[in-house]
């Protein structure tokens, strides 16, 4: 007998941070695990954005409504406020243009949650001070020649683009190597050393609580 998957800790977290009947937008949705997932707990009204044709096809076998699109070039065409949540799960890192992907979608939706591998963690500092060589950790899989992570960042890298953005963080949580939270009084420089990945729910400056 097969056991089903158990879903990831940053996918549960993401769920928590959706409201119940949600309109969301998932950028780079991949096989559509978070999406399904939404749908099954928070009964959202799902759409998703995959580059690869094997994502979507894969995300389609699922019953998800997903099309075939590039978050770096086809966010501009979704009008303003045109969904409750627009969510990029592990994927900032791989687009071309972070800053931009970010603005659209504190354009288009009410709130925007994004997880990303936090390059401050201290097995990657580690990993490249006594090694010598680019990082491979759980969340950063692949090879330097061919990783999709063209731009990577640590936890306060990405704060200090959202105040850039004039956004609001409303929640953020720092996940450690087991996906356990760290606690969230601890200071940034903490969470910069000890999260793996982050999780972070965003509204524009303004935008009601």
């Amino acid at each position: 007998m097969i056991r089903a998957q158990s879903p990831r800790q940053d996918h549960l977290l993401i769920v928590d941070m959706v409201e119940d009947g949600a309109r969301v937008l998932d950028v780079g949705c991949g096989d559509g695990a978070l999406l399904k997932l939404l749908a099954e707990r928070k009964n959202v009204d799902g759409r998703g954005v995959e580059l690869s044709q094997r994502g979507v096809n894969e995300c389609v076998a699922k019953g998800l409504s997903v099309i075939q699109g590039d978050a770096d070039t086809d966010l501009r065409d979704y009008p303003d406020d045109g969904f409750d949540y627009v969510i990029l799960s592990q994927t900032l890192q791989a687009t071309r243009h972070p800053r931009d992907a970010l603005e659209n979608m504190l354009r288009i939706g009410r709130r925007a949650i994004v997880s990303f591998p936090n390059f401050g963690y201290w097995r990657v500092r580690a990993q490249l001070a006594f090694r010598g060589r680019m990082p491979v950790t759980g969340n950063l899989a692949y090879s330097w020649h061919d990783t999709p992570n063209i731009h990577l960042c640590t936890i306060r890298d990405f704060v200090e683009l959202v105040d850039a953005l004039g956004a609001r963080i409303e929640r953020g949580v720092a996940l450690d190597h087991a996906g356990t939270p760290i606690r969230v009084n601890a200071p940034w420089w903490v969470w910069n050393l000890l999260g793996e990945q982050a999780v972070f729910l965003l509204a524009r400056e303004g935008a009601p609580r």
